[in-house]
């Protein structure tokens, strides 16, 4: 990254808070959202939104935008393709709202063997914690005096992982909520999708763009049905992004910066691109640090220069990749 402030260096808005009416919407309409709410033995509150309870697409967006720590939107889109729905997601402070909230970065685990724990956490959660080297560079503080993670998970978290959530941001178990939304059920095949904007900011950090630059953005991707079990679910929400999503970033930069940026965004430009994604998966045994880290990526890129107006577009839709991917 450049030398410049940090991006959230300033800002004084708490994704915990600002997240915190969304998660006490689900709490507060359990039965009308289909979804389960149970208290641990430590006193977490834990969100079953696809596990036992089958959820929705409705859920799946407001847990998105849980995610996005309140700082983002996230509505259904009609496509005109042979896709009927389309997640539309917008932030007006894209960094905040997908690098210090939404991205699974926080790794959990407990155990070892077959009935290990594995999950990666999202949500306000993360930047209590700030576990991860990314914060350093955000420059984001939150304070906030009661959180909630999203995990990816099938079943709840084990005593261990809670204490350590507890133990890591500050925030006492009665004070934490998690909510599960398993990959092949609707709601977290919604929230999954949810996260083009959010794969975009990755790699534009990951490629060095600097994020203080980056204004405002909005992506969007095809919502697939859900898979059958995870490795199918798994393949068609990254395939959505990969292959179908698309995604305009505002900026406040040079020319020359904002048009290398829109060249390097898509997946497109990632060796391992081209195929499903499940398929990319299995032929690498299963070792997901094995796929090219450049592949996680939006199909299209469009990056809006407010300082001298121009535009710029790279990418394209596979839709014979999502076609296969999707079942059709």
């Amino acid at each position: 990254m450049s030398n410049h402030t940090p991006p959230l260096a300033h800002s004084r808005a708490s994704v915990n808070l600002r997240a915190a009416p969304l998660t006490q919407q689900l709490i507060d309409n359990a039965d009308a959202y289909r979804i389960g709410v149970s208290r641990s033995v430590e006193g977490a509150t834990i969100i079953d939104a696809g596990i036992e309870c089958p959820g929705s697409i409705e859920v799946g967006r407001i847990v998105a935008e849980i995610c996005m720590g309140g700082q983002g939107t996230v509505s259904l889109q009609a496509d005109s393709g042979p896709w009927p729905l389309r997640l539309a997601v917008h932030s007006n402070d894209p960094v905040m709202a997908c690098l210090a909230s939404q991205y699974a970065g926080w790794s959990l685990s407990a155990g070892e063997g077959k009935g290990s724990f594995h999950a990666l956490g999202s949500g306000p959660g993360r930047a209590l914690a700030k576990k991860e080297p990314l914060f350093a560079e955000l420059g984001y503080v939150d304070a906030a005096q009661s959180t909630v993670l999203v995990l990816e998970v099938d079943r709840a978290p084990p005593a261990e992982v809670i204490a350590k959530v507890a133990r890591d941001t500050g925030v006492a178990a009665e004070r934490l909520t998690f909510v599960l939304t398993p990959t092949s059920s609707l709601a977290g095949t919604t929230q999954v999708v949810a996260r083009v904007l959010e794969v975009a900011l990755h790699k534009a950090h990951a490629v060095g763009f600097d994020l203080s630059a980056i204004v405002d953005g909005f992506g969007s991707a095809p919502l697939p049905t859900p898979g059958a079990d995870f490795l199918t679910a798994m393949g068609r929400t990254n395939d959505a992004i990969l292959y179908g999503g698309t995604v305009q970033l505002f900026v406040r930069s040079t020319d020359e910066a904002a048009e290398q940026l829109t060249q390097q965004l898509p997946s497109a430009g990632s060796r391992d691109y081209g195929k499903p994604f499940g398929d990319i998966f299995k032929a690498v045994k299963y070792d997901f640090y094995q796929i090219d880290g450049m592949l996680f990526a939006p199909a299209v890129a469009v990056v809006s220069n407010l300082t001298t107006g121009r535009t710029f577009r790279n990418g394209s839709i596979n839709a014979e990749v999502l076609n296969r991917s999707f079942g059709l």
